[in-house]
């Protein structure tokens, strides 16, 4: 695959084998295009907290890993600037809860994106906004 699409599966598969949180998480990278990320997460008893409810951390990481898969799918490296973070209900175990990322701007320099935190039937869990700066570097760097 080339082009803007083949970029972006290019940002997948380096993310999917070199972030170590992904495998830690057990979070799915599920899709990447342009701008445009989805990554799913089943809540188990590992990601809960002291409440008994998912913790808070997880649902960031999620994301944060949605946002930088789509911030990045240009092919261009893109790191965070600001995060803003807002926790609307909580997710339990077995919730299936799926992190979306979309570009809202995409400047020369700088990039934001709004990532909205589902569980299952669409239910909003969490809303997360963000802004990257976009270096003058490729990603993925070559291997």
């Amino acid at each position: 695959m080339k082009g803007p699409e083949g970029i972006a599966q290019k940002v997948k598969n380096y993310i999917g084998k070199h972030d170590r949180l992904v495998g830690l998480l057990g979070a799915r990278i599920e899709e990447v295009t342009p701008g445009y990320a989805r990554v799913t997460l089943t809540v188990d008893d590992k990601h809960l907290n002291a409440a008994n409810v998912c913790h808070g951390g997880v649902l960031f990481t999620l994301a944060d890993l949605a946002f930088a898969l789509a911030s990045n799918s240009h092919g261009q490296t893109a790191l965070a600037l600001e995060v803003s973070f807002s926790f609307l209900k909580a997710a339990v175990e077995g919730d299936q809860v799926v992190a979306q990322a979309r570009e809202v701007h995409l400047g020369r320099r700088t990039a934001t994106y709004l990532i909205e935190v589902t569980r299952q039937g669409g239910e909003k869990v969490a809303l997360m906004k963000g802004t990257v700066f976009r270096f003058d570097r490729p990603f993925p760097p070559e291997e």
